[in-house]
C-alpha cells in the first residue's frame, strides 16, 4: 500500500507550533518529538519554550534547527 504524502505549506503554519504539528512535519512519533524537546539545543534538541505546562516551538527557530540538522546529515 502506498503512503499518501501530506504537504503542509510553510506559510500556512502558525508562528508557534504545537508538538502535534512538529510530529506531522517531521513524520515522527509524539514520543520521539518529546525526546527531542528534552535534549538541549546545543546537543541537537529542538528549541522550545514553555508557558505553564504548554510547550511550543517558534516556527523560525524550528526552521533554523531543521536546516542545521539537514546540513549535518547531507552526503
Amino acid at each position: 500500500m502506498k503512503k499518501t504524502e501530506k504537504y503542509i505549506p510553510w506559510e500556512s503554519l502558525p508562528v508557534f507550533l504545537t508538538a502535534q504539528q512538529v510530529c506531522e512535519i517531521l513524520e515522527m512519533s509524539r514520543r520521539r518529538v518529546y525526546e527531542l524537546f528534552k535534549i538541549h539545543v546545543d546537543h541537537g534538541g529542538i528549541p522550545t519554550f514553555q508557558i505553564g505546562a504548554t510547550i511550543r516551538v517558534d516556527k523560525r527557530d524550528f526552521k533554523q534547527w531543521n536546516d542545521a540538522v539537514k546540513g549535518n546529515n547531507s552526503r
